[in-house]
């Protein structure tokens, strides 16, 4: 039986080699991989270029890389050409490029077929690791090594020199075959800041991709949906040491990664939450050891929309936790008070950011089967982690949450960590603070990478979890360091206080979307909820847009091992049995299954957790039936408790009903969603 696995070589441009000597080198060097058996077919034509193809497992994407002017590949999914030629190439800041005047050495292949455990499993807990891999070196001390999986292709650069080197440029070029179309997360500039700057929040706007000018630029994952259905995402992982991809469109069918170069100087843009602002750029984008792997560039493939929410490619790639025991990291959920500014009602106290306040979230934490609950911004100066807010005590809260079995979870302004990060986390660590949220970084030039590397190493040392908001997506950061347990770099509930740009359709966008680079913090479960006719923005009263069952479906449908709760708790004492189904739902997963879906219209998760299934589903602003199928059952039946849009949600956005039934894998259930509605499921198996 062959591998699925295959080199050709067209031609060796810079020996003429007897082939079958080079044929018997070539399975010497081989003989070190366990590899079934490889078919290699050498040809040789005084008129082609040297040209290497690598398979993926199944065959159904095949990449041809060539060495030309420059290297180049392109990509066929399915027998068809998606990907046309594409360069690769860096360019030192000496002048020279490492691809041009450089010609290939060696080639090596590599088959792997392996499972990762996850210790914080947000899409499933084995995750198979299963691709074919190209190893191609050239004359110059650097190689480029391919993977081809089944549901996707990355590449990255390797160099070995013997100096340090300083990065003028990468060229990462994705030049799509057809006119397609693009998911496209515009940075739009501001007005203190260069175009680096971002909080990485922007909404995914679906047009041309040859309407995207050469002058806009996205972060990354960016989706490209071509004429015949097929998705192609690009992103990145394993970032270290080394500035973010953005991408900036070009005019035409084509994409050109871009990197911020590195800063040289910075300048404090002060107010309520004071930053660090590039002043001025050098004239390259990184300087680095000279013997390192770079970024992989990450080029997902799927055939239906449904494939996407639950590839995880990005984690695979990135490098294995570099904690050594991470079994203190604990997923959860948690509650916020932020996005509703702490306007409590039904109490007897003034509600604000104040000890009492505090303790009625952890008494509302207790009753409802939440872990912890956040502190956020105002606990303390922004600028000063010390100077605590009068109103609070902190040992006096420290201590109720303690008796409780409640954590605390603290907001921080990055710039304040950054100063006062050793004290700050030994503070923590008396108060029992086993999570912290850092804010307001918005960049990811190479200086600022480091910073999220230092933090999360720092915070590992005091078995404290990590949360970077006003940060770039995850890419595989989680699986280096598992405290980094989220992350937020989404346009999220928060942006309903002052916003209507938080729409079901935009809901609808991000699991195909943001959600490949890794969990997100949106901060679902807002309780006032509204149709699109009467949605407002009303300071003390958020509302989010969509029913009552699309925030709760949020908590099964979008990965986040520490989902936070962001709704009035006032109001979820009101309905008791809500909270505690909302309660009950696990953050991390054994499973994941998705069972239908459509690109920013509509989607529906299963996810299992021992032995209980949990389904969530959303849909945009266009109301639909769906009937459940639950084949994926074991045998026997099966509690369902149900929570679903009510009659009158259309009008009423906050109706819902709960009902129980039994059910079997042989069982249809039909279930209608209203306009930006959504469901949940909750599934136990029956023990005689």
């Amino acid at each position: 039986m062959y591998s699925k696995i295959s080199v050709i070589h067209h031609r060796y441009k810079s020996h003429r080699i007897n082939a079958m000597a080079f044929m018997l080198k070539r399975i010497e060097h081989m003989k070190k991989f366990v590899l079934s058996t490889f078919c290699v077919a050498l040809f040789y034509s005084a008129r082609s270029a040297d040209t290497l193809s690598l398979r993926s497992p199944s065959g159904n994407i095949v990449v041809k890389i060539w060495k030309s002017a420059i290297v180049q590949y392109d990509i066929s999914f399915q027998n068809k050409l998606i990907l046309a030629a594409s360069d690769i190439d860096m360019l030192l800041n000496d002048g020279r490029s490492l691809s041009a005047n450089n010609s290939i050495r060696s080639y090596s292949c590599k088959k792997e077929n392996a499972v990762i455990v996850s210790p914080v499993p947000e899409k499933r807990k084995n995750i198979p690791d299963v691709y074919n891999e190209l190893t191609i070196k050239f004359k110059q001390p650097y190689q480029i090594i391919f993977r081809a999986y089944d549901d996707g292709v990355a590449y990255r650069i390797s160099t070995s020199f013997k100096d340090s080197l300083i990065i003028k440029n990468e060229t990462a070029d994705f030049n799509f075959t057809e006119n397609d179309s693009v998911y496209f997360p515009e940075v739009h500039k501001r007005d203190d800041a260069d175009v680096f700057h971002t909080s990485f929040e922007e909404l995914y706007e679906h047009k041309p991709l040859q309407e995207i000018a050469d002058s806009s630029i996205a972060f990354s994952p960016v989706l490209i949906t071509t004429n015949e259905g097929i998705k192609i995402a690009l992103t990145e992982s394993a970032l270290e040491e080394y500035p973010g991809m953005f991408l900036r469109g070009t005019n035409a069918s084509a994409m050109k990664g871009v990197f911020a170069n590195y800063p040289l100087e910075e300048k404090m843009v002060d107010g309520e939450y004071p930053e660090m602002v590039v002043a001025k750029r050098a004239d390259f984008i990184a300087k680095t050891k000279g013997s390192r792997d770079f970024p992989w560039r990450v080029i997902m493939i799927a055939r239906e929309d449904k494939e996407l929410p639950s590839n995880d490619m990005v984690y695979r790639l990135a490098p294995p936790s570099r904690i050594a025991d991470a079994s203190w990291v604990h997923a959860g959920k948690s509650t916020d008070e932020w996005i509703i500014n702490t306007n409590l009602f039904d109490v007897p106290f003034k509600s604000g950011i104040n000890t009492n306040t505090y303790k009625y979230y952890i008494d509302f934490a207790k009753r409802f089967g939440f872990d912890r609950i956040m502190m956020d911004a105002g606990w303390s100066d922004t600028k000063n982690l010390f100077s605590i807010n009068p109103d609070i005590n902190m040992d006096t809260i420290a201590a109720y949450a303690k008796a409780k079995g409640i954590r605390l979870s603290m907001w921080t302004l990055a710039l304040t960590l950054n100063k006062q990060l050793d004290s700050a986390l030994r503070q923590f660590d008396k108060w029992g603070v086993d999570f912290i949220m850092t804010d307001f970084i918005d960049r990811d030039d190479q200086e600022t990478i480091e910073f999220y590397y230092r933090i999360a190493e720092a915070c590992a040392a005091h078995k404290i979890m990590i949360m970077y908001h006003g940060a770039y997506p995850t890419k595989g950061f989680n699986r280096t360091f598992p405290n980094a347990i989220t992350r937020e770099s989404v346009l999220g509930s928060e942006y309903n206080i002052w916003s209507d740009k938080v729409s079901p359709g935009h809901d609808l966008t991000l699991p195909y979307t943001r959600m490949l680079a890794g969990p997100f913090d949106y901060e679902p479960g807002i309780l006032n909820n509204a149709t699109k006719a009467a949605f407002r923005t009303i300071e003390g009263y958020t509302m989010s847009q969509g029913t009552r069952c699309h925030q709760l479906a949020m908590f099964v449908v979008y990965d986040n091992p520490m989902q936070i709760f962001s709704g009035n708790p006032s109001q979820g004492l009101r309905e008791p049995e809500f909270m505690q189904l909302l309660g009950s739902i696990p953050t991390i997963w054994d499973e994941t299954k998705i069972l239908d879906a459509k690109i920013a219209q509509y989607i529906i998760t299963a996810r299992k957790k021992n032995n209980n299934w949990f389904i969530g589903g959303m849909n945009d602003w266009a109301p639909r039936d769906f009937n459940i199928s639950f084949d994926f059952l074991g045998e026997g039946d099966y509690l369902a408790t149900i929570c679903k849009d009510g009659i009158n949600a259309d009008r009423y956005a906050a109706d819902y009903k709960i009902e129980k039934i039994t059910i079997n894998k042989k069982t249809i259930q039909p279930i209608h969603l209203a306009p930006g509605g959504g469901f949940l499921m909750k599934i136990e198996k029956q023990v005689k």
